[in-house]
């Protein structure tokens, strides 16, 4: 699966590793909150390198919708919920000022940005409750929304009621995190690509590992540097149990091409419906926006069927892909699939980013993650409060959410969201080796795309075909030791418990864990496998 802004674009040329440097500031990650960092850093006369184990926005922020809203689905009414008014105006002034910086520096570098009319909104008149929360909690944080009827709009799919915030922004997400590393490179920063890193230790100053490949030629080594920011979707490292405050979430997003005649009912504003669930069907949540296409015109960009990693319900990842592609025949017929894929996001228990000094790293080390499906916009904050922290900026210097969003307590009600999802994983944990358990090896050498999780010696073995290639690798996670699930449509292991996820030779993808699988060749599959 390859996003429609990744599709057809050419790695950023990173630099060969060079173990042994010695810099002012790490950033590991290369999305959109480890760039945006970084050329703050840089800027501000710092030396600093940007290590990133695969290619820049091979994760969250080359594969979102593309859309730069302080009107975020439902996400301020359900901070209201759980928080005080004081912290949603802090959150909303937070997501504005990353907003602002981001739409700042587009311009400045010639990143093509549409303004947009984003709208929160009911597909059907029993969630009108939903729209009104939204609107009030929206209303609440200063912002200047309206409500909308869906009879006044004239969409193609079902639009009961909305909140509608005007001048919010849309673009092409690869063009933007481009732009971030040559403006870094220009200002004197290092970008290592293929650099996967594995260990850090905050020693005076810090150490960062990273990991040889001997199959691709890639040298290991260290760096060392006065700082180190995570910028990793969420923390490599364990220090402050931070896998076991969040939760991962995918969410699928589709683009057509829409024949000329029905171009006219494309939407140009930028559509989230909530009040639905995230579970796949047609009452489903579902994202709209248009996008410019390359031979001219306009595209149609479908997004939603969200749920957690690694456990997809009653409906497999592929099939809510193919969910959104019959949803969109229903309204636009002659709609052409051009392409299809997936982002994974992570939620804090507390709703609230986790942005700032990492514990037991010694004010050396500093993470940040948890912007549930928002990081166009928490991202950017986020990198402007950790170049504030690393700076040593006085207090009275920086904006007034750092300090309450940094300062927060913690709520009976974030106690309760964790605990639930503690006894989640525990029970995932508990089913994923009983299933196991229950198909020994040898099986049926699975379908072309197909995978399944047996046991051979008491150990769960994952078996799948990609390609035509049958392989073997152990179904357990390195991470903490939950049995991992296939994911049919991004052909990948997924780990239930705490969101780590591996290719099908078991390579390392995201999430967590930082070993790869283990390959077990002597494994077989009936039928012939490798």
């Amino acid at each position: 699966m390859t996003s429609l802004w990744r599709a057809g674009r050419a790695p950023f040329p990173g630099t060969p590793f060079e173990p042994g440097r010695a810099y002012d500031d790490v950033v590991v990650g290369a999305g959109l909150t480890g760039l945006t960092t970084a050329l703050l850093l840089a800027e501000a006369g710092r030396r600093v390198v940007v290590l990133e184990a695969r290619d820049i926005g091979a994760l969250a922020s080359g594969n979102t919708t593309g859309k730069l809203s302080l009107l975020q689905g439902s996400r301020l009414s359900t901070i209201r919920k759980h928080h005080s008014r004081r912290i949603l105006r802090a959150y909303v002034d937070m997501n504005r000022d990353g907003q602002d910086w981001l739409l700042e520096f587009c311009e400045r570098a010639g990143v093509p940005v549409e303004r947009r009319t984003a709208y929160s909104y009911a597909q059907h008149p029993d969630a009108a409750d939903t729209v009104d929360s939204e609107y009030h909690a929206a209303r609440e944080a200063g912002l200047p929304v309206s409500l909308v009827d869906g009879d006044a709009l004239d969409l193609p799919f079902p639009f009961a009621f909305g909140v509608a915030l005007p001048d919010q922004a849309q673009f092409d997400s690869m063009d933007v995190l481009d732009a971030l590393a040559g403006a870094f490179v220009a200002a004197g920063g290092v970008i290592h690509t293929g650099a996967r890193v594995v260990g850090v230790r905050a020693s005076d100053p810090a150490v960062v590992r990273v990991e040889g490949d001997a199959a691709t030629g890639s040298v290991g080594g260290a760096v060392t540097g006065r700082s180190v920011v995570l910028a990793t979707g969420t923390p490599i490292l364990d220090r402050g149990l931070y896998f076991a405050k969040l939760h991962g979430m995918r969410s699928y997003a589709t683009s057509f091409v829409v024949p000329g005649e029905e171009a006219d009912s494309l939407p140009l504003g930028m559509f989230l419906s909530i009040g639905d669930p995230d579970s796949g069907g047609p009452a489903a949540s579902r994202s709209v926006r248009s996008a410019p296409h390359e031979e001219g015109g306009v595209q149609l960009v479908i997004g939603g069927n969200g749920h957690e990693v690694g456990r997809p319900g009653s409906m497999s990842e592929e099939e809510r892909v193919e969910d959104l592609v019959a949803w969109t025949g229903r309204f636009w017929p002659g709609a052409r699939l051009t392409h299809s894929w997936s982002a994974q996001d992570y939620e804090s228990h507390n709703l609230i980013p986790f942005v700032g000094a990492l514990p037991r790293g010694r004010g050396r080390v500093y993470i940040a993650t948890g912007y549930a499906k928002w990081g166009l916009t928490n991202g950017v904050a986020a990198a402007l409060r950790l170049r504030s922290e690393i700076l040593g900026e006085p207090r009275s210097e920086r904006a007034g959410w750092h300090q309450v969003l940094g300062t927060r307590l913690t709520k009976p009600a974030d106690i309760g969201r964790g605990a639930s999802a503690g006894a989640a994983v525990g029970l995932e944990a508990a089913k994923g080796w009983l299933g196991a358990e229950r198909r020994p090896v040898p099986v049926p050498r699975p379908a072309e795309g197909e995978g399944v999780v047996a046991n051979t010696k008491g150990r769960p073995v994952g078996i799948s075909t990609v390609d035509g290639v049958t392989c073997a690798v152990s179904a357990v996670c390195p991470h903490l030791g939950g049995v991992l699930e296939w994911n049919d449509a991004e052909r990948s292991w997924d780990c239930p418990l705490h969101s780590s996820r591996f290719a099908a030779d078991g390579t390392r993808l995201e999430g967590p864990a930082v070993e790869d699988l283990p390959v077990l060749p002597r494994v077989r599959a009936r039928h012939g496998a490798r």
